[in-house]
């Protein structure tokens, strides 16, 4: 049987990420890309909850990937969740199906394990994981003209560092309305709060909120790319349906000159808050699920029908692992 082993942070950085770089750096340096991974792997989360698995031939890591642990609710169920990261096989290895295997045997051990569902985002060929049991869920794009939103009188502020507890309660008030979402835990937050406070190439990162008092009413985390002409949204949120008025305006304000606002198309009901725009598929982060276990089964037979049609996406790009 195949040995999928832990790597070890300084072992895969060396044998791994100067031959992924031209994949996923996406723009930034080698020693950026090094650095990011690092940082991961050295915070609460990844320390508790992330890893790095290969497998290798001749004493070479051959194949590798990046294993998250994430929670998803159910309704009132939690259930457990595997997320799969950055599959990669070195160019000299590749055409013997080490790939393949690593993932049909991590599969085998998390089920064995307990686990009830793994998830990942496919930017290549989705049919080669449907083969090993994942399945497709819908992925797309939206685009409104900045000037088609409604323009209101607000003032926001940028997103400061403690501004981030109030952020996670008023996104728990509209993620608790959810049928299903990826639970948002304390390492989680700590990890999406360290990812905004990289600046992302290309593009300037703009968060901004809207305050009550100590609370938050609205807010949008994004990045602004001029080159593109757009402010591309990573997620918003707002405290309840009496302020979903606020996110157009709170994103007309982050795009400031720029003509666009694009992103991920968001969840229900935060897709509520916007107008139709346009919507597309993506051609990359192509959301996949493979149910494990017995409960995870059922409810996938029982709802996959509805998912597949959804008017909205499940996840929101800030949870992309």
């Amino acid at each position: 049987m195949l040995n999928v082993e832990p790597l070890a942070t300084d072992e895969y950085v060396r044998a791994v990420l100067p031959h992924s770089a031209s994949l996923w750096a996406e723009g930034r340096s080698l020693e950026r890309y090094v650095n990011d991974l690092k940082d991961l792997a050295k915070s609460g989360y990844g320390k508790r909850r992330f890893s790095m698995l290969g497998v290798r031939v001749n004493g070479d890591v051959a194949t590798s990937l990046k294993r998250y642990e994430r929670d998803l609710r159910c309704g009132e169920r939690m259930l457990r969740a595997i997320g799969i990261g950055a599959v990669f096989t070195r160019p000299e290895y590749r055409g013997q199906g080490l790939a393949t295997a690593m993932l049909a045997a991590l599969l085998d051990a998390e089920r064995k394990r307990g686990t009830d569902l793994a998830i990942l985002y496919s930017n290549i060929r989705p049919q080669f994981y449907e083969e090993i049991g994942f399945r497709v869920l819908p992925s797309r794009i939206f685009t409104v003209r900045a000037d088609s939103l409604a323009f209101e009188r607000i003032k926001p502020l940028h997103v400061r560092d403690d501004d981030w507890p109030a952020i996670a309660r008023c996104f728990a008030a509209l993620d608790e309305l959810r049928a299903y979402a990826l639970h948002r835990t304390p390492l989680v937050w700590e990890l999406i709060r360290a990812r905004h406070r990289i600046q992302p190439e290309p593009g300037h990162t703009v968060n901004l909120a809207i305050h009550a008092g100590r609370r938050i009413l609205a807010y949008c985390l994004g990045r602004r790319v001029v080159k593109s002409d757009a402010f591309v949204v990573d997620e918003f949120s707002f405290a309840g349906p009496q302020h979903a008025h606020l996110i157009p305006p709170l994103l007309r304000s982050a795009a400031g000159d720029l003509r666009r606002i694009t992103g991920w198309l968001p969840p229900a009901p935060a897709r509520d808050a916007l107008p139709r725009g346009t919507v597309r598929a993506r051609r990359d982060a192509i959301l996949m699920v493979a149910p494990l276990s017995t409960i995870a089964r059922a409810r996938w037979k029982a709802d996959a029908r509805d998912l597949s049609r959804a008017a909205s996406d499940p996840v929101w790009s800030t949870d992309l692992m």
